[in-house]
């Protein structure tokens, strides 16, 4: 090989924009998700769902369960929906499975480029800008029923408080207030955040919280997975605190379950 050859293009070496999508979208655009054309419905895709994120005393937890359906299919028992997004934000989805992976991956290439051209981590708002961009240029796919729906969460040390933030396949974004949940089971999940969360929670308050949401979720809809203890399968929780994003442990969270359910047991009995 010369070294003509082994040299990168011309377009790596030139001062440019600090959006990594903006970079690829004017060099290499059919890399991008969704750049495959296509027309009509498509149908029989994995579907993940269901995502809840609540704020507590010093930062924010998210959640997801661990089931994607295809129809009336359970395509996995096991898919991770909630990702840390960098440090101090953690992005969770529902919607069409293999698009919304792909997309978390670019986000999180998104956030890792600009801090290394600007030498900092973005602001919150700027992340949730950013995803919001990202979402739109999704809508043609979205219209075909592919359709990608996240929720953003994370500390912003400009309010010196945990956000969270959802959004609408149209890029559209919404401050939500202390919780949230997205996906089939969104609505069986913040009626139980409604009722169990409160102002002054502690971190492993909040995790029991949205534990018991996604319990409550998977109890009403079908899509939802609750707890597997047969198989080892427990949610995914992300705590978010100013020492960064950590994911809780399996052995917490059957703990965690574990209370939960058997509480519930001794109410029936």
């Amino acid at each position: 090989m010369t070294q003509d050859h082994a040299r990168l293009p011309a377009a790596f070496g030139r001062p440019g924009s600090s959006s990594f999508v903006d970079f690829v979208a004017e060099h290499a655009p059919h890399l991008l998700p969704g750049s495959a054309g296509g027309e009509g419905i498509v149908e029989g895709v994995p579907h993940g769902t269901t995502i809840v994120a609540a704020t507590f005393d010093g930062g924010v937890v998210m959640a997801g369960d661990r089931r994607a359906t295809a129809g009336t299919h359970i395509a996995s028992r096991d898919i991770e929906k909630v990702f840390p997004a960098d440090e101090h934000a953690v992005v969770g989805i529902a919607g069409s499975a293999g698009l919304a992976l792909e997309l978390v991956r670019l986000f999180q290439l998104e956030l890792e480029h600009y801090e290394k051209i600007e030498g900092r981590q973005l602001s919150f708002d700027g992340k949730a800008n950013r995803l919001a961009t990202m979402l739109r240029s999704q809508l043609g796919l979205a219209l075909r029923g592919l359709a990608v729906v996240p929720l953003l969460a994370g500390l912003d040390p400009e309010v010196g408080r945990g956000r969270i933030v959802s959004y609408d396949v149209t890029g559209g974004r919404y401050e939500e207030q202390d919780h949230h949940a997205v996906g089939s089971g969104a609505a069986y999940a913040r009626g139980s955040l409604k009722k169990r969360w409160r102002r002054g929670l502690g971190g492993d308050a909040a995790v029991r919280v949205v534990v018991e949401a996604l319990v409550d979720a998977a109890d009403d809809d079908s899509a939802t997975g609750g707890p597997d203890a047969l198989r080892d399968i427990w949610p995914v929780v992300v705590l978010v605190t100013p020492a960064g994003a950590v994911r809780v442990s399996d052995d917490v969270l059957a703990s965690v379950t574990g209370a939960v359910l058997t509480e519930r047991r001794e109410a029936r009995a």
